[in-house]
């Protein structure tokens, strides 16, 4: 009984161990100086200088046009942030954050009386959402859980992320 207790252990645990480490990914390619995403192409680039290392598609929003003016309004933002942080546990499967709201954001916001929201992500797919519509998201831009995987190794934090119409 114990031999088959210490080989159950040891197939859990490689079980375990094989799917985090799926997860992780090294890059060690040219370094990504900038992100640039055209929501109306729905289209994300991850440039080297002026050099396209990697382009992916994007859903938006549940309201896709427009620049995001307050909290709830289903909207990407759109201007120059930064990646400002990274969730290794994202409901999303990985996320990493982008700097919004900044000043003017917030200045825009409170003239009529809102909150700007917050918590913007380039983000996956994650366990529940396994066919999603078109811009589907609160105002973050998702890629499938493979390229978030790509994107979180390759893209660093102070990054910068424009964001254009």
């Amino acid at each position: 009984m114990h031999a088959i207790a210490r080989i159950a252990a040891l197939i859990f645990a490689v079980v375990a161990l094989t799917g985090c480490a799926s997860k992780f990914r090294s890059y060690d390619g040219p370094a990504v100086t900038e992100v640039h995403v055209y929501k109306s192409f729905r289209r994300m680039y991850l440039l080297n200088g002026s050099n396209v290392l990697k382009m992916y598609y994007v859903n938006l929003g549940f309201a896709p046009t427009g620049d995001k003016l307050q909290e709830g309004d289903g909207r990407t933002p759109e201007g120059s942030y930064f990646i400002n942080r990274r969730n290794p546990e994202s409901e999303y499967h990985l996320s990493i954050g982008i700097s919004y709201p900044d000043e003017v954001d917030v200045a825009e916001a409170a003239a009529v009386g809102r909150s700007p929201g917050g918590d913007i992500f380039i983000h996956g797919w994650g366990p529940k959402v396994t066919n999603p519509r078109p811009d589907w998201t609160y105002g973050c831009i998702a890629v499938t859980n493979k390229e978030i995987e790509e994107i979180y190794a390759m893209v660093r934090d102070g990054t910068r992320i424009t964001i254009f119409p």
